[in-house]
């Protein structure tokens, strides 16, 4: 073992704070001079991360205290990228377990305690944001004690230290009521119960690889946790493929630790030392390192199965290359390809049509990062909506269920009741919050499509929904998940005010004066369940007299614009989402009327 060095992940439920700990610690850990002027949320480096304020990949630094070496592993919180967490768990001896002392433990709390859980890792729990309005951190501490009962945690977890404190202004103490000083109380905490990393300094080097970085000078880094010996540059070493299970013969060209928020280079990388190692042609998550040429392959734990899957498609609308430059199939299969080799948590398959891509994961979240992603890149692609991945069990169809909590402002608790009586959701619990209800209850994936969007509208944006992975069971049969039609445009060109008008008294429009539209495209939402062909590019007959409805553009109203997560979910089966650098659009996956009357009539005879 390696006394020196403590590694240890920060887990949590999205928006408990544990990214703002981290700056903390980094602070009080000496990473940033006294007047060094660091951005907030320092971990989350990403523009995406910063724009959601959520932490999508996991990320190593380290802090130096009393002589001692603390690596801290950044997971995200939200389920989709269980990846991400399943990766940095392999790494680390020990976890703090972020809850905030107003809203308790959530949804992911129980997501990515479970799995802490389950690596039989050492938890410190940490009770954040004590100085919030009706904060109540004793209860919060004993609902933690009842989630830790509820995960079947052993004796020795159960007796997990607490540590009370502000990760925003920086404080932690062993007891409410102490003196509100610094983050003395919180390291102490972690080198006292935290054990060193189990390592075999004495036996030949092994290494497991958890998480690929890149580096424009060295290429492809792999990054993971020393279990024996020392590797030093120059050492020939190999490489064993768990992909493929064969074995290469590869040189360590640079070894890297992690410092602040940055690597720093080293000669050696020494047992129990979380580590990045250069000098591979080809290395993926899950592959081991190791100094023998017979040397075994240490197990990779298997993630969460992906219970989603969306088409990407190249982009075939009329306006196709006029503002991305990545826009071919075979452009499109590199990319999505290249994902494949940091992102363990996603399938992609190819289909029978060369221009279409079937990507699978966890969820809605997860898919759309990477789409976000693509179009910042220069790509224009079509997405399609996600449909369940199915399962056969014993001849009986099997789908995907979740366990869904949605707080609520106690008024809507009706129309929600009803939304999940619609979705086929079965309600198992009902609390009644200081100001809020919560409520829990069990859904099928394909029944929780778009619901969040339904619960944002349904309470002007006070909900908050947030859902896990149950299990596999029985099919349910039809699900209504949307009840709208929408507005269609028929004609191809830019709209206009004095159309829009128009158009804006069959429903609600999803596109501003001055936009391109084309025929198939989606320009509004219909309140009844049915498509309406509608004209908005239509100009004004000018003529010398002064028209009585002039002026009436002044009466529109604006376009509502939905983010991708959104449209992702809100689009029906025979849509697409176009997606490019400067726009989304919704549109059909048959542009012209006529063929899409040939196809519903063709399924209508088939169906008699």
């Amino acid at each position: 073992m390696n006394q020196s060095i403590r590694n240890i992940a920060i887990i949590a439920h999205v928006d408990h704070g544990k990214t703002t700990l981290v700056d903390k610690l980094l602070k009080e850990g000496g990473v940033f001079r006294a007047n060094q002027q660091v951005v907030e949320r320092a971990m989350d480096s990403m523009d995406l991360e910063r724009e959601k304020g959520i932490t999508i990949k996991a990320k190593n630094t380290s802090v130096h205290w009393h002589d001692k070496t603390i690596n801290i592993v950044d997971t995200p919180g939200h389920a989709d990228f269980g990846g991400e967490v399943e990766r940095a768990l392999r790494m680390v001896d020990g976890v703090l377990l972020v809850v905030d002392a107003y809203d308790g433990p959530q949804a992911q709390t129980r997501f990515v305690l479970r799995k802490a859980l389950a690596h039989g890792l050492k938890v410190v729990i940490v009770i954040n944001k004590i100085d919030r309005e009706n904060a109540e951190p004793a209860k919060m501490y004993d609902k933690v004690l009842e989630l830790l009962m509820e995960l079947n945690a052993t004796e020795e977890q159960f007796d997990a230290p607490v540590v009370y404190g502000s990760g925003r202004d920086g404080y932690m103490m062993l007891h409410l009521g102490e003196e509100k000083k610094d983050m003395s109380p919180l390291f102490q905490t972690i080198l006292d119960h935290v054990p060193p990393p189990f390592a075999k300094p004495d036996k030949p080097f092994h290494m497991l690889v958890s998480n690929i970085d890149w580096s424009d000078y060295v290429g492809r880094i792999a990054v993971g946790k020393v279990l024996g010996g020392t590797a030093r540059v120059g050492d020939p070493i190999f490489v064993l493929r768990h992909a493929t299970g064969t074995r290469l013969r590869a040189k360590i060209t640079q070894t890297f630790e992690f410092t602040g928020l940055g690597t720093t280079e080293t000669e050696t990388a020494v047992a129990g030392n979380i580590v990045g190692l250069a000098g591979f042609e080809d290395i993926d998550i899950g592959d081991t390192i190791t100094a023998q040429e017979d040397g075994h392959a240490l197990p990779f734990t298997q993630i969460d199965p992906p219970t989603l899957e969306m088409q990407f498609c190249v982009n075939d609308g009329p306006l196709v290359g006029q503002e991305g430059k990545l826009v071919t199939s075979r452009q499109l299969r590199e990319r999505l390809f290249r994902e494949l080799k940091t992102n363990v948590s996603i399938l992609v398959e190819e289909t029978d049509k060369a221009a279409v891509f079937n990507v699978k994961a966890r969820g809605a979240m997860q898919i759309a990062v990477l789409v976000e992603t693509m179009r910042r890149e220069g790509f224009e692609l079509l997405v399609s909506r996600p449909t369940v991945i199915e399962k056969t069990v014993n001849g009986h169809r099997h789908e995907p269920y979740e366990t869904v909590w949605i707080e609520i402002p106690d008024e809507c608790v009706g129309t929600i009741m009803t939304n999940l009586a619609n979705r086929k959701g079965r309600l198992t619990n009902m609390e009644k919050l200081a100001h809020t209800t919560m409520i829990e209850a069990v859904i099928t994936t394909r029944g929780l499509i778009g619901m969040e969007i339904d619960v944002v509208n349904a309470t002007s944006g006070r909900g908050v929904l947030s859902h896990l992975f149950k299990e596999y069971g029985p099919y349910v049969g039809e699900v209504l998940t949307r009840i709208t039609g929408t507005l269609i445009a028929t004609e191809a060109g830019e709209t206009t005010a004095y159309a829009l008008v128009m158009v804006q008294e069959r429903g609600k429009l999803f596109v501003n004066p001055g936009e391109k539209v084309y025929e198939g495209m989606i320009v509004g939402e219909n309140p009844r369940n049915e498509d309406i062909a509608c004209n908005a590019v239509r100009e004004k007959k000018l003529t010398n007299f002064r028209s009585q409805g002039e002026g009436v553009a002044a009466g529109l109203t604006p376009a509502t614009k939905l983010s991708l997560e959104r449209a992702i979910e809100y689009i029906a089966s025979d849509e697409f989402v176009e997606v490019t650098p400067k726009n989304l659009r919704l549109r059909k996956r048959i542009l012209r009327e006529t063929e899409r009357r040939k196809v519903q009539r063709a399924a209508k005879r088939a169906d008699e």
